[in-house]
């Protein structure tokens, strides 16, 4: 950062101490109005200002504190996979306009510092700065074009509800079969951990089924493990194969969606399925188990996001078994020269 970011005085960047109470509600509180201002409703929770501030291995964080020592701004990057740096970009709703502007060139500029780090430390040329954006948030869109990104996707934020008898949907949504295909979970050892055979296959076929598929970054199977496990609502038993003539072919890898105001939901994750399983019903068949297993759980949706622009059409898919669209998202990058 340079001597002076050009921030009031007595304003200062600085860094977070994740170990403190009132500075993860303050960031959580920030994150709420985010998302109130942008989409019309806030999801946040501590939960998920911890994995940011926590996950030290991956990630790193600062902050804008004002002339009384509060948090008005907050910047997050997590290296995610070689090449694609993931970055999350709050600044106060409160603040007046050229205060907030002057906060949020103060992150931009500490974001693409860590681009070069993050990039030289990969052996990179150029690395990537990925983060996102309500569809509808024209302030956030006005500081990223300003900083040089730009919008490269849109992606639909998708949801269904379930009903009670939707159970009834599969078997038993911890193993059932049709038309040769299998669908199970992950196994468990003795131990109650999953067996690492069933993960890696989980791993393999999700990264053999996006390959092609927008910014794909090939992600290692520590890479992969550890970051689905940071998410609050990870589960171990909301990971599913489909074995295609015994073999591995489709993975969905579902999370756990908490409410406080009702029952809780099941999210999609990932749901990936080779090419050469195509056509066989493996993309139904995993979402007909998260589906069964929801009403199971007596949780009342399933949520998912698609790609708007993929070529598979997924979407049909969707809108066909129910989803439909909740909210719009959008990503944006700016590439980053290391050197």
């Amino acid at each position: 950062m340079p001597e002076d970011p050009g921030l009031p005085a007595g304003w200062q960047a600085d860094s977070v101490d994740g170990d403190a109470p009132a500075e993860v509600e303050r960031l959580t509180e920030l994150l709420r109005a985010h998302e109130r201002a942008a989409r019309g409703w806030a999801s946040g929770s501590e939960e998920d200002v911890l994995v940011e501030v926590h996950g030290l291995e991956t990630r790193e964080n600062v902050v804008v504190r004002d002339d009384t020592g509060t948090i008005r701004a907050w910047g997050s990057v997590h290296d995610r996979a070689e090449g694609r740096m993931l970055y999350v970009h709050i600044v106060d709703r409160t603040l007046a306009d050229d205060v907030a502007t002057r906060c949020s060139d103060v992150l931009f500029a500490w974001a693409e510092a860590q681009a070069r780090q993050v990039g030289a430390e990969r052996g990179l040329e150029v690395q990537q700065i990925d983060t996102g954006a309500f569809a509808d948030d024209e302030r956030q869109h006005a500081w990223l074009e300003r900083a040089g990104f730009t919008c490269v996707r849109t992606w639909w934020q998708m949801s269904r509800s379930v009903e009670p008898e939707e159970v009834e949907l599969v078997a038993y949504p911890e193993a059932w079969s049709r038309d040769g295909v299998e669908f199970r979970l992950v196994r468990r050892e003795a131990g109650g951990l999953p067996d690492e055979a069933d993960l890696r296959a989980v791993h393999e076929v999700l990264e053999g089924a996006f390959t092609d598929h927008f910014n794909s970054a090939e992600e290692t199977f520590q890479e992969f493990i550890h970051r689905l496990r940071e998410d609050p609502g990870h589960r171990w038993d909301h990971w599913w194969l489909a074995l295609v003539d015994g073999e591995p072919a489709g993975a969905l890898v579902g999370t756990v969606s908490e409410s406080s105001q009702g029952p809780d939901g099941s999210y999609v994750s990932y749901l990936g399925v080779l090419d050469t399983a195509r056509g066989r019903g493996v993309a139904k068949g995993l979402l007909h188990t998260i589906i069964a297993d929801a009403a199971a759980r007596g949780r009342d949706r399933v949520g998912l996001e698609v790609d708007a622009d993929s070529p598979t059409g997924a979407d049909g898919l969707y809108t066909a078994m129910g989803w439909g669209t909740k909210y719009v998202t959008e990503s944006w990058h700016r590439e980053v020269p290391v050197s």
